[in-house]
């Protein structure tokens, strides 16, 4: 089976535009829709005169012909029912997957100082479960307009073609049930939301009492957190009742209340029957005609209620219902030609916080590279090493100049930022998957290169299933050198213009990380490598170095640029590559 495409719109914020991107499959709708709708009517016309047919013991063929059609009719109605449902069915797959994508572009998209301020379970419930009920509501107005609005009218002409008077004593009921629905509609709305909100706060204390089981058992404080999830699941399913017991309880009373209209039916149709104006099988069909009116009124009343429901997911997810921001050919085109590829000016950088006045980490930092150039940054704890290269992501908000191939970083969208910097961060960050699926999250690019270039490949040849190894959840399979290395190979296989290491080596040998280093420079000459490090043995083999002193100013140089200039440098230098074990300068 082919797979659909799924596809971005324009104003994904308006519910019109995902009927607007499925124009043929609308279509089809609209036209079986109709046909089955008004086609319908039809059957009890035809179970009618079958019955006639019947009791008036009319010719055998007679007979024979009316059954034939009456069961062609069935046939062919529901045959098109099958293609509106079809249709219906595939429109909401569609929106659906429509509907996930915005959502991810936009989390892809978010700044992550913003990110940072979702809660977990709020995003999650919103990704999922309301996008579910929104296209679930969105399905059922479709369905609805045709099998309840068309239907209904279908249903209520043929009845007024019966009898004026019989179908406007009938017709009063209806719109009692469909009044109490909306009386209903705020009260489903607000309890609704609370459930919403509940569900919500519950997907996020999941997800922590997950992160922190091992932490509550070491502390032994396991019965406390039960306890407490126990309590808010209580309180979750409270709420989950009182959100759909209205919806649902509410459904036999509205049938109730359309039903009513059966009593002028059963008294003056059968006063029609006696005197001869309706035959048994036009009272028949006028009953049938009747019992499925009342039926879809109350569930057009339902369906009201129903709508409620949508209503609050489709305001909980349209602010993350954001248009597609489409890759930029352009942009990697500029950085395979632009010189100098990273310039640096000027460069203050300070964490988000509510505190204006906060002083910068760093500031005023100014350095270059070209492609192919290895620049290592290196200083004490807490010096701003680290913040450097987290800066020069482009991810949080920045002073002075950070420009890539001469585009200037801040205005590079975030999704294509991506396409410019690769980052190797303290954590290895793995996920249950093999070890390629960790390396290539989904990606193009060659896998072999990247695995060799990490000094990889002497490890997959003692796992028996080499690339498609499972690493476990969050690597722990593997040693923490090896974690490491499939980080840093994650970080090195889109061949991007800039890729940033963080303490890289801090898991492997020194041998190890002299063979990595090598494999930088001979591999990776379209690149600029930053390598952030405290183990500063290695950077004889860097281009530039970038240190942080005690005071937290910067000196640039090469390496032995800094060996004549720097004693700290030298000093530190001298220690590891003489004793052969990490020694931070503090």
């Amino acid at each position: 089976m082919t797979a659909i495409k799924v596809e971005p719109i324009k104003e994904p914020n308006k519910i019109i535009n995902y009927w607007k991107k499925e124009k043929f499959v609308v279509a089809a709708i609209i036209f079986f829709g109709l046909t089955f709708n008004v086609a319908v009517v039809l059957g009890p016309i035809y179970q009618g005169k079958l019955l006639d047919a019947l009791l008036f013991k009319e010719p055998y063929l007679n007979v024979l012909k009316l059954s034939i059609i009456f069961v062609a009719l069935v046939f062919g109605i529901q045959v098109m029912r099958f293609f509106k449902r079809f249709y219906i069915r595939r429109f909401a797959n569609s929106t659906l997957s429509t509907m996930r994508l915005m959502i991810y572009n936009n989390l892809m998209d978010k700044k992550v100082d913003s990110l940072e301020k979702e809660d977990v379970g709020n995003l999650t419930t919103r990704a999922i479960s309301d996008v579910d009920e929104c296209v679930e509501g969105i399905r059922k107005f479709t369905t609805e307009v045709f099998d309840t609005g068309v239907l209904m009218a279908s249903y209520f002409v043929s009845m007024i073609l019966y009898d004026l008077k019989i179908t406007a004593m009938v017709s009063v009921f209806i719109p009692i049930a469909m009044f109490l629905a909306e009386k209903l509609k705020l009260m489903i709305y607000t309890r609704t939301s609370e459930y919403r909100l509940k569900k919500s706060e519950m997907a996020g204390l999941t997800y922590e009492s997950v992160e922190n089981t091992m932490l509550y058992r070491a502390n032994g404080m396991e019965d406390y957190y039960r306890n407490r999830y126990e309590a808010e699941l209580m309180d979750l399913e409270k709420k989950s009742i009182r959100a759909s017991i209205l919806e649902n309880a509410m459904q036999p009373v509205y049938n109730i209340i359309a039903m009513l209209g059966v009593i002028p039916v059963i008294y003056f149709g059968g006063m029609k029957v006696i005197e001869g104006t309706w035959t048994v099988g036009a009272f028949s069909t006028y009953f049938t005609m009747l019992a499925a009116l009342a039926l879809k009124a109350s569930k057009a009343a339902k369906l009201f209620n129903s709508m409620q429901k949508s209503k609050v997911s489709w305001t909980r997810i349209k602010p993350y219902m954001t248009e597609y921001v489409n890759f930029s050919e352009e942009v990697q085109e500029k950085s395979r030609t632009e010189e100098p590829l990273l310039k640096v000016e000027n460069l203050s950088f300070s964490y988000p916080s509510a505190d204006e006045k906060r002083e910068p980490v760093i500031k005023n930092i100014s350095f270059s590279g070209k492609k192919g150039m290895v620049i290592g940054i290196t200083g004490p704890i807490a010096s701003g090493k680290s913040t450097l290269g987290l800066a020069l992501l482009g991810l949080y908000p920045y002073d002075g100049s950070i420009k890539i191939a001469g585009m200037e970083l801040s205005e590079v969208p975030d999704t294509e930022k991506s396409s410019l910097i690769s980052y190797q961060g303290h954590r290895a960050s793995l996920f249950s998957d093999t070890l390629a699926e960790n390396i290539m999250l989904g990606r193009e690019g060659n896998l072999d290169k990247a695995i060799k270039a990490a000094a990889l490949e002497v490890d997959l040849h003692f796992m028996p299933e080499g690339k498609e190894t499972k690493v476990g959840n969050m690597g722990i399979r593997l040693s923490g050198g090896q974690q490491s290395r499939v980080a840093l190979a994650r970080a090195l296989y889109g061949e991007n213009s800039v890729i940033i290491l963080d303490d890289p080596f801090s898991a492997v040998d020194m041998k190890t990380e002299e063979e990595i280093v090598k494999n930088l420079k001979s591999m990776y000459k379209e690149s600029i490598i930053i390598l952030i490090s405290h183990r500063i043995s290695i950077f004889k083999e860097t281009d530039l170095v970038v240190l942080f002193d005690q005071e937290k100013n910067v000196v640039y140089g090469t390496h032995e640029e800094l060996m004549e200039k720097s004693n700290t440098y030298h000093a530190i230098y001298s220690i590891q590559s003489t004793v052969g074990v990490d020694i931070d300068e503090n």
